[in-house]
């Protein structure tokens, strides 16, 4: 598999500020693939000492898009991203530890991709499960 770019935080290929202040970190990402990890620390967790369901989807999502945007589709990919349309989760059991999400993009068309992708803790038992839609846009140059 493919390693991510290392020029951002967490390996990103573009700057994800929720992700980086989350510390999620982009393993690696290939043709219609992507993997991500997270180490859990005390703020990411409920009253219960698990992981809140708000960092296990945002892990999710990221994972999701970066699968997405694995699948080239424009000629100049590197002036393409993604936004979220719409996503479903299931939550399956407390995560704890190390977390790391694995991301398939499993349809895409000319401007839309259908993902999914897994959550597991360390042990490699599934904490969460999503499903997602999301809709291929064209960067803005920087600047005037």
């Amino acid at each position: 598999m493919a390693t991510p770019r290392r020029d951002l935080a967490g390996g990103f290929p573009v700057e994800i500020p929720f992700a980086e202040h989350l510390g999620a970190r982009l393993i690696a990402r290939d043709e219609g693939m992507a993997h991500t990890e997270l180490d859990l620390a005390p703020h990411h967790c409920n009253s219960f000492g698990a992981a809140h369901g708000g960092v296990l989807m945002t892990l999710l999502d990221v994972t999701m898009a970066m699968a997405a945007r694995s699948r080239p589709h424009h000629p100049d990919d590197d002036r393409s991203g993604v936004v979220t349309i719409e996503m479903k989760t299931s939550f399956l059991q407390p995560g704890q530890g190390r977390l790391a999400g694995h991301g398939r993009c499993v349809h895409r068309t000319r401007t839309m991709a259908f993902c999914e992708a897994d959550v597991v803790d360390a042990a490699g038992r599934l904490v969460a499960r999503a499903s997602g839609t999301f809709k291929y846009l064209r960067l803005r140059k920087a600047g005037p």
